[in-house]
């Protein structure tokens, strides 16, 4: 044990010096996962111990409910998706591009959190990650939190009907939008020679 706490120690005077000396930028993040990688400890790990107790064994105060669902579910498209993806599979080109690399939160490793533990990740963030905390403050922001543990709940089981209701929701560009008016406005020309 001594000797691995050693071992990490000179990589972090390394990676440190290397940085300095040649002006290299090596981001916090990889050098703590780094670190804890060569420690043998995994960020999910870290986690469980980071969630206060009081919070982690919380249950959801709002009723699950099909409204409730789809509260989460419009959120999630419009807020979670971009790194998460509709199916929250986490593959897409910023879920993909993050490091660690965001996860698919339809397996066990995230479905056997407590409603608690996904509720504090979603208002606190998870450090040294690309998730952020999006804690408003407010009660509503709360609420729509809980809405969003219900959806992850229900991912595993996302029919094709819902993931193209949400795909409806998902932010568009203003190129993208752009086009639409314009095939619109292309389309009502045509229908009413």
């Amino acid at each position: 044990m001594a000797a691995g706490f050693v071992s990490l120690l000179i990589l972090a005077s390394v990676l440190m010096s290397l940085q300095t000396s040649l002006a290299v930028v090596i981001p916090a993040q990889i050098v703590v996962a780094l670190l804890l990688a060569m420690a043998g400890v995994h960020v999910s790990a870290l986690l469980h111990d980071a969630i206060p107790s009081a919070i982690r064994t919380m249950g959801n105060p709002t009723p699950r409910s099909a409204e409730s669902v789809a509260d989460g579910m419009a959120h999630f498209a419009d807020h979670c998706a971009v790194c998460h993806g509709n199916d929250g599979s986490g593959d897409t080109e910023m879920g993909r591009g993050l490091y660690p690399k965001a996860p698919d939160m339809r397996l066990d490793t995230t479905q056997q959190l407590s409603d608690g533990d996904l509720f504090y990740i979603i208002e606190h963030g998870i450090r040294f990650t690309g998730m952020p905390g999006w804690r408003t403050g407010t009660t509503a922001g709360e609420e729509s939190s809980w809405h969003l543990v219900h959806f992850i709940r229900h991912l595993p089981t996302l029919t094709p009907a819902e993931l193209d209701s949400m795909k409806a929701r998902n932010p568009r560009s203003p190129e993208d939008i752009r086009f639409e008016i314009e095939e619109e406005r292309f389309l009502n020309e045509g229908a009413q020679k």
